[in-house]
């Protein structure tokens, strides 16, 4: 929705130029040449250097065609871009190779069987009539709201199961099996879940919620070569074709790419603060999730000219698990910060607007900014933050362009309208959490993979569902007009890398979106991560 953007703050006028992606190098992969933790991803600061207007930006990444008006044209749009990724595939012969110990895909994808597990099959957990898909996921504790993300999957995959939707090249038709386990957003919880998936239930292919758990079970999911596609977290280690080829990410920019887009904010807006020098606190999770923030955070400043003398930098850090965070934000405050960034998630996200209302780092910090983790209207929602909600007004986001099916602003939209309706079908209030959205966003390419790999030869395969996946180039309903789903073998390893910055307003419930559309597909390297020194290699 081209509309939905305007230029609306310092930062982000014309011609700005942005770093992102402090994590690369494609370890042979493509996407780049070898770089360090420490080194910025200059493709994408040159892709941010030639963006110039909001105009410019929406036009050079929707496609030339208007947007659907109805749910019907937008499945028309996505089975002739279905059409196209099968036609393209079947052209270059990807896929199980004849020989049975070779999957290859786009620009040098490639799998060699016989590094996988004993025993391996290419349709296990598969039947002539269902597919079973696992899950570990948080259903309880402090990031119990991320379970909603299961609820619209489950939905989505059962209403184009009920369609009939999923019938395969061999004449097969199945319904999908969706099966959750709670591991309370607690990895210690989540590898037996896994454990069992894989073992006990044989699934097909498997997701599973948040860094931690994902950085201790992914190493085991691609030694066992099934689907591990769309990991619920935005880490950069998802974005590692040779090594992982079996695990992809989030359908949001990565961590490290949203660290630099708010170090660049502050490089653009240094004529707002006062003195020589600019403090910066942040709360960091104290796990896997919240350290590439604070790394990737600390390898923008240490190579930017304009901040690295310029900036003091703060942290305090919180459990995953923590009940209250007024002690380290009572601390940041104290420091007289000039930006405060939650580096965080869950609970903790309406917490440190709460506690910034009550220490006065609503009043005294120029700019407070929310993580893309915590999009969506559901975490500073007047409901969460209390009164008249007005503690949320003013906040900062990177919004990864995911539509917010609680937005206002969006209940004309086709997508949200018919999403709605289906989460109301299923007994699920779509207003009781922002994350449902966030939910769709996931089912929504899992589905689409899903339709394209059972067009292939053979049908649905564990080795034509990665090869669909790795060649998907599609629109989304779920995000803004204008951002795509890409990925490209070795050479794109991140499906979706877009979005704008966007300012809360309390009044009207709802994220203003300020400047320019950010489409930065196809952009960023690959990052081989090397859990030893915890970066990328």
């Amino acid at each position: 929705m081209p509309g939905r953007y305007r230029r609306g703050a310092a930062a982000l006028a014309a011609g700005v130029s942005l770093v992102a992606a402090a994590c690369g190098g494609d370890d042979d992969g493509g996407g780049g040449g070898a770089e360090t933790v420490n080194t910025i991803d200059q493709s994408i600061n040159q892709a941010l250097q030639s963006t110039t207007t909001a105009d410019d930006a929406t036009a050079t990444t929707a496609t030339a065609r208007e947007e659907p008006t109805s749910i019907e044209e937008w499945e028309e749009l996505w089975a002739e871009e279905r059409a196209t990724i099968v036609e393209r595939i079947k052209e270059n012969g990807w896929g199980l190779q004849a020989d049975g110990k070779t999957i290859t895909g786009p620009e040098g994808f490639s799998i060699d069987l016989a590094a996988c597990a004993a025993g391996w099959s290419n349709t296990e957990g598969l039947t002539d009539t269902e597919f079973k898909i696992g899950q570990s996921i948080a259903q309880s504790g402090t990031l119990a709201d991320y379970g909603n993300y299961g609820k619209a999957i489950d939905v989505l995959l059962k209403y184009y199961g009920d369609q009939g939707a999923f019938k395969d090249s061999e004449g097969k038709t199945r319904k999908p099996v969706y099966l959750q386990k709670d591991d309370g957003y607690d990895p210690a919880r989540a590898i037996p879940n896994v454990d069992e998936l894989l073992d006990s239930e044989k699934v097909f292919a498997i997701w599973t919620l948040g860094t931690p758990a994902t950085m201790k079970t992914y190493d085991k999911i691609n030694e066992r070569c099934l689907p591990h596609l769309l990991a619920m977290t935005g880490h950069p280690a998802w974005g590692d074709p040779v090594n992982h080829p079996w695990t992809t990410g989030a359908p949001v920019p990565s961590y490290t790419t949203e660290t630099q887009l708010w170090g660049t904010f502050i490089e653009q807006n240094l004529d707002q603060f006062e003195g020589d020098k600019v403090v910066v606190a942040a709360l960091v999770m104290n796990n896997d999730f919240g350290k590439v923030y604070d790394a990737g955070f600390r390898a923008f400043l240490a190579q930017s000219e304009l901040l690295k003398d310029k900036v003091e930098f703060v942290t305090e850090s919180i459990e995953p698990s923590a009940p209250t965070i007024t002690d380290p934000m009572t601390t940041l405050a104290s420091k007289n910060p000039d930006v405060f960034i939650a580096m965080t998630a869950g609970t903790s996200c309406t917490q440190t607007v709460t506690e910034a209302a009550q220490n006065g780092m609503k009043e005294n910090v120029k700019f407070l900014f929310q993580p893309l983790t915590c999009s969506g209207t559901g975490f500073v929602a007047k409901e969460k933050v209390g009164g008249d909600g007005s503690a949320a007004n003013g906040w900062w986001i990177f919004n990864p362009g995911v539509k917010d099916l609680k937005d206002p602003n969006m209940q004309d939209d086709v997508w949200t309208v018919f999403a709605r309706d289906l989460l109301a079908d299923n007994g699920i209030d779509p207003d009781s959490s922002s994350l449902l959205s966030g939910g769709f966003s996931y089912a929504w390419p899992f589905v689409q993979t899903l339709l394209i790999a059972q067009e292939l030869d053979g049908g649905l395969t564990r080795a034509n569902v990665i090869v669909a996946h790795r060649s998907i180039d599609m629109t989304p309903p779920t995000h803004d007009w204008g951002i795509r789903s890409v990925m490209n073998g070795n050479k794109d390893s991140y499906i979706n890398e877009g979005g704008s910055f966007a300012k809360f307003d309390s009044v009207n419930q709802k994220w203003v979106v300020e400047g320019q559309l950010y489409d930065l597909n196809g952009k960023s390297s690959n990052c081989a991560w090397d859990q030893s020194v915890s970066a990328c290699k």
